[in-house]
């Protein structure tokens, strides 16, 4: 391809993805839209304090307090033992299911997939950037996907793009992402699985700058996580200039899909931000792992 070609595709691709980001833009604050984003709709709440969200998935900063109100917030599962719900003879904590203090947007009527989510991940300090890569395309699938759905594909989704990693995602071809494509069990179009293979890409540049991908996501947080001490879900931002300025950063560097929004959800679920409610039992538990001495990798 000559130069001058190059430079005619590199404008048109991102044309394209302006287009894209304004398409989601229009689509995503319909009413609609949200109720299959987030895991449990939009529903009101009997109390002022307990509806809110913790994520949404758009660079719009446009969302009215009522929006922000009638949010459910998704969470996500920690990189230890998972609480397996069906095995309680193997899990101590599953026996108390019904009994453990958790953040209260989970609920009885909630997956166990997503009860899994909030008590093994969220909040807890991830530093391998397999894991971190994992979690940033799983979030980038909000925009077509909830998080149930998401986590219920997971271990398909590990095998379809190689447990993640970065090396391997970033030489995909058109053959292999069209085969990612075509997999039934996925149902992800052509440009999201295109997404994650660019995205890994960047990360290989920015694992080539920083040394790792670990050290440059942490780097913004000072390389500790931001423990936070909210009582009520309607306390916890949707984003924040933090993640502002790291979605910022990740689209200059060539990033696509990863407003603030997204980015925040990201940064919860990779413990650089702890927003478990400070009665739900994992809080004191993931305060805990964040106050241990570290070793970043």
């Amino acid at each position: 391809m000559s130069k001058a070609n190059e430079k005619i595709h590199a404008i048109m691709e991102k044309k394209t993805s302006v287009q894209e980001s304004r398409k989601l833009n229009q689509i995503f604050f319909h009413k609609q839209h949200l109720k299959r984003v987030y895991p449990f709709g939009l529903q009101k709440s009997s109390s002022s304090s307990s509806s809110s969200s913790l994520s949404q998935i758009s660079n719009d900063s446009s969302m009215t307090l009522a929006d922000h109100e009638n949010l459910i917030s998704p969470s996500q599962r920690r990189e230890r033992v998972l609480i397996n719900t069906s095995q309680p003879q193997k899990f101590p904590h599953a026996a108390e299911l019904g009994e453990l203090k958790r953040c209260n947007w989970i609920t009885n009527n909630c997956d166990k997939a997503y009860i899994e989510f909030h008590d093994g991940c969220w909040g807890v300090p991830s530093y391998d950037d397999k894991k971190l890569f994992e979690l940033l395309a799983m979030s980038g699938l909000l925009i077509d996907y909830n998080w149930t759905e998401i986590l219920k594909r997971k271990q398909v989704l590990r095998q379809a793009f190689a447990g993640f990693d970065p090396n391997i995602v970033a030489k995909m071809e058109e053959k292999e992402i069209m085969e990612i494509a075509s997999n039934k069990e996925l149902v992800l179009a052509d440009c999201r699985v295109k997404c994650i293979v660019d995205n890994a890409k960047c990360i290989i540049k920015i694992m080539r700058e920083y040394g790792s991908f670990s050290s440059y996501i942490w780097g913004y947080v000072n390389h500790k996580p931001v423990i936070n001490k909210y009582k009520y879900p309607r306390d916890v931002p949707l984003r924040t200039p933090k993640a502002e300025a790291i979605s910022k950063d990740l689209i200059k560097r060539g990033f696509r899909f990863l407003g603030p929004v997204i980015v925040y959800s990201f940064m919860q679920a990779a413990g650089l931000t702890i927003d478990h409610l400070v009665d739900c039992y994992r809080h004191k538990e993931c305060v805990s792992l964040a106050e241990r001495p570290w070793k970043h990798f």
